[in-house]
């Protein structure tokens, strides 16, 4: 905060908003951006190695393998995401804090589930109510992660799954009939043609992961959403020094800006690899290539 903030009943106009926008709060709002970024940094690769596990899964000849892949391709996508991200995220942290239960607290008589609360021992606490604040927010971060990237790895398994699919099956046979055998195959004929065909449905998955990071705010994480709300809301003189009227319109119409800036960004980003994947390959895209160059 620049040193002429100190009496902020003494300033007018573009001094009183350049010391308004670099309160504390401020600052932790544009950090908030940080950790968008820095959870779709984390989530994507997570998603599609998620989802390439899910997609190899489903596509195996052992039976249980191909149940267990197409069964979490279906369940996940079957549910909605508010409702899963609100249930799977206390089920998880509840699920971590009553096996650090059962092993750090053996004598403990009472029972956990009392009514609608769930009580364990203070040492199972995920984490220790004695830890420090970025402790729980590094904690609160790590299930948002995991949650995204198990929802979004199903949508990926999916589309990674028809795209596997896709590929000709004669260059399959062409690579038996070369003698590889079925990892030789999967890896080197498989896995290196399908992303032509996986990147157009992962290219529309970036784009829903990138809207779907409001959620942080339903999962407690302070989001750029939960800023926004917190200080466009109406300030009174009685509750800050720099008292102002309802301007979330202007803080959401700023994330809006921000949110449209990124998509585009991404999409001139994606249509480049696009460009790239098609070069040489028996597809649409590119064939046009071709026809252009030639």
């Amino acid at each position: 905060m620049f040193q002429y903030c100190a009496d902020p009943s003494s300033l007018d106009g573009l001094t009183w908003l350049s010391c308004y926008l670099t309160t504390a709060k401020h600052t932790a709002f544009y950090v908030s951006f940080g950790t968008v970024l820095l959870l779709l940094a984390v989530t994507a690769p997570a998603a599609l190695a998620m989802g390439f596990l899910g997609a190899s899964a489903a596509r195996s000849r052992l039976l249980p393998l191909s149940v267990l892949g197409k069964g979490y391709i279906a369940i996940v996508r079957g549910v909605p995401d508010i409702a899963f991200f609100l249930f799977f995220v206390i089920a998880l942290d509840q699920g971590i804090e009553y096996l650090r239960h059962i092993a750090l607290c053996p004598d403990w008589d009472q029972p956990i589930r009392q009514g609608n609360d769930f009580l364990v021992c203070p040492a199972a606490k995920a984490p220790l109510g004695t830890s420090p604040q970025w402790v729980h927010e590094v904690y609160g971060f790590g299930l948002a992660v995991f949650t995204f990237a198990l929802v979004f790895g199903a949508f990926a398994a999916n589309v990674l799954f028809g795209a596997m699919r896709a590929v000709p099956r004669a260059q399959l046979e062409t690579a038996e009939a070369y003698g590889m055998n079925t990892r030789q195959i999967f890896w080197r004929i498989l896995v290196p043609q399908m992303w032509v065909y996986a990147l157009p449905g992962l290219s529309n998955l970036w784009m829903v992961l990138i809207k779907a990071t409001p959620l942080l705010f339903l999962l407690g994480v302070e989001d750029i959403v939960y800023w926004a709300r917190e200080l466009g809301g109406t300030k009174t003189p009685q509750f800050t020094d720099y008292p102002h009227g309802d301007w979330r319109m202007w803080y959401f119409l700023f994330l809006l800006v921000f949110y449209l800036a990124f998509t585009r960004a991404s999409e001139i980003v994606l249509d480049r690899v696009m460009r790239r994947l098609t070069r040489g390959q028996a597809t649409m895209g590119g064939e046009a290539q071709r026809k252009a160059a030639a």
